[in-house]
C-alpha cells in the first residue's frame, strides 16, 4: 500500500518518457521502471477543505468511469444532479494532449467544493488511440498521467492507493497505446454520523481473464482489511466484467470470491448494461455491465445506473454512472 501523499506529481521529463519506448519490454524491466518513478508511488490529495465534518446517512456514493474525462465541467454537473456527497473516478486523465493538458480530477472537484485523492494507474507513453489523437492540439503530454480518485464533501483521511498485481499487458511495442504501470485502487478513510468507514475507488484490468481480476480484488481486499480492519468498506468502480467472454458478467469469479469474505454486490438492476457508444468509443462491438459497489459492514438500499448523456444528449463517456444509497452501518 503506497501511503506517501503529496500536492502535486513529480513529472518526469519529455527526454526521459521519450527514452522509456526503446526500453526493453520484458516484466522484470517494467518493474524496475514502475518502482524507480515517483509519480507513480504517490497519492496526490488536494481540495477546498471539508464542506461538513461527517456524512450523514443516508448519503449517495456514485462511482464512474469518465474515459479520460473530455468534459470535466459538464461531468462535474451531471455529477451534482445526483446528490452524491462521496465520489469514485475512474480513467482520469492528468496533462494528456487528447484532453487539453488539463487536470478533470482537479476541476470536478473544484467545480463540485470537494476534497480529492489522486493516483496515476499508468504513465502514457503516447498520445492514445486513433480517434483520440484527433482531440489532440499537441503532439506532446504534458505529464502522461492517468489514473484513478476519490472525491468527498468531508476530509478524506489516510488517503492510500494499492497498485494491484499486473503482468504489464500495456508495456509493449503490440498495441498503441503504450504505458507504464498497473492497474491500481485509490482510497482514504471517511467520517461518517456512526463512525468512520473506507472508500475505494477503483479500475481492474480489461485486457485479462476472470481469475486474473479475482487475484486482483483478492489483493485490494487483503490490503484494506489489513489497513483497516474492522471497519466498513465501499469499493466501487469498473471491474472491466466479462470483458473475456464477449460481455457475459456471471463469468467473473471475482463476485463469489468477494461473497464469500462477507462483501455484497450492487450493481443496479442486473439485466440493464452499462456501457454505451461515446465519442472516443464510436463503435463498440458490444455493450457490457461492468461497473459495481462491492460493500461490506453498510446497509446499501437503492442501487441504479444513470445516463452517461447530457442534456443535448451528447455522451460524456462510454460508461453510465453507478450510484448507490448507504443508509447506515450494518450489524
Amino acid at each position: 500500500m503506497i501511503r506517501n501523499t503529496v500536492s502535486a506529481f513529480a513529472v518526469p521529463s519529455q527526454e526521459e518518457r521519450n527514452s522509456f519506448a526503446a526500453l526493453e519490454k520484458t516484466p522484470a524491466v517494467h518493474a524496475g521502471k514502475l518502482s524507480s518513478l515517483p509519480c507513480l508511488n504517490a497519492v496526490r490529495v488536494g481540495g477546498t477543505g471539508a464542506k461538513i465534518e461527517a456524512l450523514s446517512f443516508p448519503f449517495t456514493a456514485a462511482a464512474w468511469n469518465l474515459e479520460r474525462c473530455l468534459f470535466p465541467e459538464e461531468s462535474a454537473a451531471k455529477l451534482r444532479g445526483t446528490g452524491a456527497s462521496l465520489i469514485l473516478l475512474s480513467e482520469m486523465d492528468q496533462g494528456m494532449a487528447r484532453t487539453k493538458q488539463r487536470d478533470p480530477t482537479a476541476v470536478i472537484a473544484d467545480e463540485l467544493g470537494m476534497n480529492h485523492a489522486y493516483g496515476v494507474e499508468f504513465l502514457e507513453l503516447s498520445l492514445g488511440s486513433e480517434i483520440e489523437r484527433s482531440y489532440c492540439r499537441d503532439d506532446f503530454n504534458e505529464k502522461g498521467f492517468h489514473g484513478n480518485a476519490l472525491m468527498a464533501s468531508v476530509a478524506l483521511k489516510d488517503a492510500f492507493m494499492i497498485r494491484l498485481p499486473g503482468e504489464a499487458v500495456w508495456f509493449n511495442d503490440s498495441n498503441e497505446q503504450p504505458r507504464i504501470g498497473d492497474r491500481c485502487a485509490v482510497g482514504a478513510v471517511v467520517k461518517t454520523a456512526a463512525g468512520p468507514m473506507v472508500a475505494v475507488s477503483v479500475h481492474l484490468e480489461s485486457v485479462a481473464t476472470a481469475a486474473y481480476r479475482e487475484r486482483q480484488m483478492a489483493a485490494l481486499i487483503d490490503e484494506v482489511e489489513g489497513f483497516a480492519p474492522g471497519l466498513p468498506i465501499l469499493i466501487g468502480g469498473d471491474l472491466n466484467t466479462g470483458n473475456h467472454t464477449g460481455g457475459d458478467y456471471s463469468t467473473d469469479t471475482l463476485f463469489a470470491m468477494a461473497e464469500g469474505r462477507g462483501f455484497e454486490c450492487h450493481g443496479g438492476p442486473l439485466d440493464q448494461t452499462s456501457t454505451r457508444p461515446s465519442l472516443i468509443t464510436r463503435f463498440p462491438d458490444r455493450t457490457m455491465k461492468l461497473d459495481w459497489f462491492l460493500t461490506r459492514g453498510l446497509k446499501i438500499g437503492e442501487s441504479h445506473l444513470v445516463s452517461s448523456l447530457n442534456e443535448e444528449g451528447k455522451p460524456l463517456s462510454d460508461h453510465d454512472m453507478i450510484l448507490c444509497t448507504i443508509e447506515g452501518f450494518s450489524v
